[in-house]
């Protein structure tokens, strides 16, 4: 007799889940949650929301972990609601009030503001952060009254549009660099408005070329059927759609998967000129391959390779 309690065998499951991820819920506990749901091997995200955020949060399964960096590396697009004239300990509403001051400003002082904060910029990271220090997490640090000195940032900040303004509330739209805290950002444009400010909400629209548009969150995800489950999750290569496409007749694709150098233009393969990163496919079938350097004179270097037994 079967074992009631026994777990259930874990199964390969490829692809990439775009979870709109609901306040409260920490990035890691949304992965394991829909990680279960799917009962898959092999998981992971491509970056963290704070517990207050919510939105976009692709989730990586199976082979698409392999391509995970792909959009940590990516550019960031957020909504954020900032409460101008409170200031608390962690810049966003999970902490403890340190100061409150009266808002004056007008939206064209706002706007002269924004201009400031708008293309390149040094940030310095928030103790209330999970970057490291001799491996412990710097928010145990402020947990404890422990202040420690952090190197700024070069960050770059595409777009800062104005949204709305109702104060204090100041709703932004922000397009950013990775490693650009939206806290601190909300933060420094309270003190250049002689305010202070922190972070009322805050959710991400986008990440790469990926949208929220067709997002789930995980009560959806968790009503539907196994087979929905699994219609529901994108393709691999749905992380790499920013680099351009290589196709490679049968021959050519079994030396590539060998992680074989290739020069495309003695071998007869079209090739768009210019070099850098591309996505590469078996021509027959339109089956991923991997990853690759386009380098001079044609040569394709393979990067990451898709383990097609997988898939």
């Amino acid at each position: 007799m079967a074992n009631p309690q026994a777990k259930k065998k874990r199964v390969p499951v490829h692809g990439v889940l775009l979870l709109d991820k609901s306040v409260g819920h920490s990035s890691n506990d949304a992965l394991i949650k829909a990680k279960r749901l799917l009962n898959a091997e092999k998981a992971g995200h491509t970056g963290t929301l704070d517990p207050f955020a919510t939105g976009l949060l692709p989730l990586c399964f199976g082979e698409a972990t392999k391509f995970a960096q792909d959009l940590l590396d990516a550019d960031k697009t957020y909504e954020t609601v900032v409460h101008l004239g409170i200031r608390t300990v962690t810049g966003d509403t999970e902490g403890e009030v340190i100061s409150t001051c009266a808002v004056n400003a007008e939206r064209d002082q706002i706007e002269a503001v924004l201009s400031r904060f708008r293309g390149e910029l040094d940030q310095i990271p928030p103790m209330y952060s999970a970057l490291k220090r001799d491996g412990k997490p710097l928010y145990e640090y402020a947990r404890a009254g422990v202040t420690l000195e952090r190197d700024a940032r070069r960050v770059t900040i595409h777009m800062l549009e104005l949204l709305d303004y109702q104060s204090p509330y100041l709703t932004l739209r922000v397009q950013c660099s990775k490693g650009t805290y939206i806290r601190v950002l909300g933060e420094d444009i309270g003190a250049a408005l002689g305010c202070g400010a922190h972070l009322r909400e805050l959710c991400r629209i986008g990440v790469g070329s990926l949208s929220l548009d067709h997002a789930v969150t995980l009560d959806m995800f968790a009503e539907m059927s196994e087979l929905e489950r699994a219609e529901a999750l994108a393709p691999v290569d749905a992380l790499l759609s920013s680099f351009p496409a290589v196709n490679l007749p049968e021959a050519l694709a079994k030396r590539f998967l060998q992680g074989q150098r290739l020069a495309l233009g003695k071998e007869g393969v079209a090739i768009a000129e210019g070099e850098g990163r591309v996505r590469v496919y078996r021509e027959s079938d339109g089956q991923l391959l991997g990853t690759a350097q386009l380098k001079e004179f044609g040569v394709l270097a393979p990067e990451r390779l898709v383990a097609l037994n997988n898939q």
